[in-house]
């Protein structure tokens, strides 16, 4: 089975939506798993510790679910234009996997959420998308040619899904349509990239 690791960080559950409509673009191509994952928070005083398992949502993530992840869609809300620390604080910690190249050639595609129209969702996707390229993955727009691009009054961008909730917490239909068009692309190209190697 091809695996799709959806890593996300989410607040106040936006983010977490996407992910799992995400989850159902991966799942629309036989053959293909959505592999829900997040990170805890972190402190801003010390080091906070959590439990290995999360009171509710997906369970966190470990450098084995990147490991062994045929393709990656790493979504966080937008804070002040990048990443939330939470998210890059795993990032960070990733080293042991970018020497040998663990993730290179893999495909990986970026979503946000945010409470404004001019908070930064382009800005936040495209700081995402530096370490992936760093770790030397195939980096996946949504297609040029998803309606739903051209039709939206909220969210979306080519450069990944993005939801604009200061309105609402709810996706909107072309918001959920985007997002299952970047699951969908990125399970194909995994799947793909499994049949030629």
């Amino acid at each position: 089975m091809i695996k799709i690791l959806i890593l996300y960080y989410s607040q106040n559950g936006t983010t977490e939506k996407m992910a799992y409509q995400i989850a159902r673009g991966v799942e629309s191509i036989e053959g293909v798993d959505a592999i829900l994952r997040t990170v805890p928070e972190i402190s801003t005083v010390c080091e906070q510790t959590e439990n290995s398992i999360p009171k509710k949502g997906a369970p966190y993530a470990t450098l084995n679910d990147l490991k062994s992840c045929d393709g990656l869609a790493l979504g966080s809300p937008t804070h002040f234009g990048n990443m939330a620390g939470a998210l890059k604080h795993f990032i960070d910690k990733t080293t042991e996997i970018w020497f040998p190249g663990t993730l290179s050639g893999k495909p990986a595609g970026v979503f946000t959420s945010t409470g404004s129209m001019h908070t930064g969702h382009e800005s936040t996707l495209l700081s995402m998308m530096l370490p992936l390229m760093h770790h030397g993955m195939l980096i996946m727009s949504v297609p040029s040619n998803e309606i739903a691009l051209k039709e939206t009054k909220s969210g979306g961008t080519p450069y990944g899904p993005s939801h604009l909730s200061s309105s609402t917490h709810n996706l909107s239909k072309d918001e959920k349509i985007i997002c299952r068009a970047l699951g969908n692309r990125l399970a194909k190209t995994a799947l793909a990239l499994k049949q030629v190697s």
